[in-house]
């Protein structure tokens, strides 16, 4: 029996080629730039290990590459790891879909899981936002578009 199903979805345009955007997704270097200072680390292969990690060593998300078809589409099984409340709801679904039109691509980001109201998919509707700015204001005009402020 199913709990129900919760998904945020985000859409937006980048003035870039699906090879750099693809790039920029997928390597550590260009992730920490864009997503705060972490590293989006993985073989990149169906089946291999993906892990969100932070310059100290922690992890913050974890999951495995479900679908690869670069650079067209990424498909991620994702768990956070460092909030509990977060990480007792399993495993979401992340999916990336690249889509060239004209000069730019179109980026999808679809991110779900089998839960009604689920807390990880409040709390990604939160982040995807800021993240994708980033990423696109760093593909379009090689500076990030924002900075969170330190915690006190």
């Amino acid at each position: 029996m199913s709990t129900g199903h919760s998904a945020f979805v985000y859409v937006t345009y980048i003035r870039t080629t699906p090879e750099k955007l693809w790039e920029a997704l997928t390597k550590p270097e260009f992730t920490k730039q864009y997503w705060f200072g972490v590293s989006v680390v993985s073989e990149w292969k169906t089946g291999a290990d993906w892990r969100i990690q932070f310059d100290d060593g922690r992890i913050a998300d974890t999951g495995s590459i479900l679908e690869i078809d670069p650079p067209r589409r990424l498909v991620i099984k994702w768990r956070n790891e460092f909030m509990p409340e977060l990480k007792a709801e399993g495993y979401s679904r992340c999916t990336m879909e690249l889509e060239p039109i004209g000069g730019a691509v179109k980026l999808t980001i679809r991110h779900e899981i089998d839960i009604a109201d689920a807390k990880v998919i409040n709390a990604v509707s939160g982040g995807w936002p800021s993240i994708l700015s980033n990423l696109k204001s760093l593909l379009e005009t090689g500076a990030v578009a924002y900075t969170p402020p330190p915690k006190p």
